[in-house]
């Protein structure tokens, strides 16, 4: 009974701390987008500048999310993730305190690379201290307490900004991330991947790939889809990723071995969730300037409008880890896609300069219901479409796809808007705005189709790893 008992323990201290060190990487996503007035009254800087605040942790998360993942298969995950975590706390006490426009960009940066290597290791480290019959319902409120940071992350920064301080945006990680270190420390226990040596060559192609990438897509909407320097980072961002592809299918230790895309559910979970982002992403952006700008409210008037949307995941991804574990993760992954996609056509079709809140209110309602039965289930496809010990490069595979299908959208969306209207009056804007929110709901409904193509549960486990090579016996790191 008393092994049980600690048994439960260790399963809870593990939830709390992955859940509270996802929620912070996840909240820094969006949660500077509201502040940027603020911080250029304080600090000054142009307009790309301010760009930077938001891109430069964009760009370092996205880059470097495999690279952390497989540094804590390689040298202990909970070592990697305490390192990672805090990197993320000194560098957002650094932002916090930043003399300049220059030297916020570089903390920001700093924060990423923490991020980078703490959150892929958040679900490994759950994954390994809870029994596999509750890995649903604990995906479930690790599900909800990440997708409520990324999409009250405007809320959060709004209301700071407007109530307190733009400092407070950053100062707010700090006493998390320290009572977190010392809790890590004590609670979870260590794992380790394959013991495989680290993949250098897959390492520099897939984060060069990804920054040229994810740098074109952040920078075309402020500089132009012709501007030389997007088109030298889309292109020589794909042709790197291709070479990444081409060395994951050669490479005897590759970082991401390819023939996991081979498994229906490693290849259509990562479809959808970058599908998803894109779509989500994108709408959140503009939604949320549509209230400030268009109908007139105050930041944190906004962000409380769009909770029927942003914190529905608290109260229905818990539910949605429980239907995972008895029906599978596909359907429910499935329904709340469409009902996304659902939701936003709805917004889309009654956008207007006047229009009233109950008018938004049913797709903002039927957008959250969406999105928290996603993100529970899809965490736990991932995890079971590989190995325990692929799961921690699975993770950062899918964080990283995420964080792209995010930029994308964002810069999707934006051109759209761009080209159908702007920002001279109400009325031009919500012409650039519904054209998007069509799109976007488009993207999410693509994504519940490519949810389709997983394999139904009792297929699962048998489609995940064809024609794997056996694992060799996991061996920790030197100290």
């Amino acid at each position: 009974m008393s092994q049980q008992t600690a048994q439960r323990g260790g399963t809870l201290w593990a939830l709390v701390v992955t859940s509270a060190a996802g929620f912070m990487a996840s909240l820094d996503n969006l949660v500077v987008t509201t502040a940027l007035p603020s911080i250029r009254e304080d600090l000054g800087g142009e307009l790309h500048d301010l760009e930077w605040t938001v891109s430069a942790y964009t760009l370092t998360f996205a880059v470097l999310l495999m690279f952390g993942a497989a540094l804590g298969d390689r040298f202990g995950r909970r070592r990697l993730f305490l390192g990672g975590l805090a990197v993320f706390t000194v560098a957002s006490a650094a932002a916090a305190v930043a003399p300049g426009i220059d030297s916020l960009i570089a903390a920001r940066a700093v924060q990423g690379v923490g991020a980078a290597v703490m959150m892929p290791l958040t679900l490994t480290l759950l994954t390994a201290a809870v029994p596999a019959a509750r890995r649903g319902m604990a995906y479930g409120i690790w599900g909800a307490v990440n997708g409520l940071a990324v999409a009250s992350g405007p809320l959060i920064g709004g209301s700071l900004t407007e109530h307190v301080s733009w400092h407070w945006i950053f100062w707010l990680n700090v006493p998390i991330g320290l009572a977190l270190l010392p809790l890590a420390r004590l609670r979870l226990k260590e794992s380790y991947g394959t013991g495989a040596p680290l993949d250098i060559r897959g390492t520099l192609l897939a984060s060069g790939g990804l920054f040229g990438i994810v740098y074109g897509l952040v920078r075309a909407p402020i500089d132009g889809w012709t501007s030389a320097l997007v088109l030298l980072g889309l292109l020589a961002g794909g042709a790197l990723l291709a070479g990444f592809v081409l060395h994951g299918m050669r490479a005897a230790n590759p970082m991401l071995p390819m023939r996991l895309f081979r498994s229906r559910a490693f290849a259509g979970i990562n479809a959808a969730s970058l599908l998803m982002f894109l779509g989500m992403f994108g709408s959140i952006f503009l939604l949320s300037q549509f209230m400030q700008g268009v109908l007139g409210y105050s930041p944190t008037e906004a962000g409380l409008r769009m909770l029927p949307w942003t914190g529905m995941p608290m109260i229905v991804a818990p539910i949605a880890g429980y239907l995972a574990d008895r029906i599978g993760g596909r359907p429910v992954v499935a329904a709340g896609l469409f009902l996304q996609a659902a939701g936003l056509a709805w917004m889309a079709s009654v956008v207007a300069a006047g229009v009233s809140y109950g008018a938004q209110l049913p797709g903002l309602i039927i957008s959250g219901i969406g999105m928290a039965l996603y993100f529970a289930p899809a965490s736990h496809l991932v995890m079971a479409s590989v190995r325990p010990q692929e799961q921690g490069i699975a993770s950062g595979a899918n964080n990283a796809l995420r964080e792209v299908g995010g930029a994308l959208g964002i810069a999707v969306m934006a051109s759209i808007f761009s080209a159908q209207g702007s920002y001279a009056s109400a009325v031009s804007f919500v012409d650039g705005l519904r054209p998007a929110l069509w799109v976007g709901a488009v993207v999410v409904a693509v994504a519940g189709g490519a949810a389709l193509l997983i394999p139904r549960r009792r297929a699962e486990s048998e489609a995940a790893l064809p024609e794997a090579a056996p694992e060799p016996v996991p061996v920790p790191a030197a100290h």
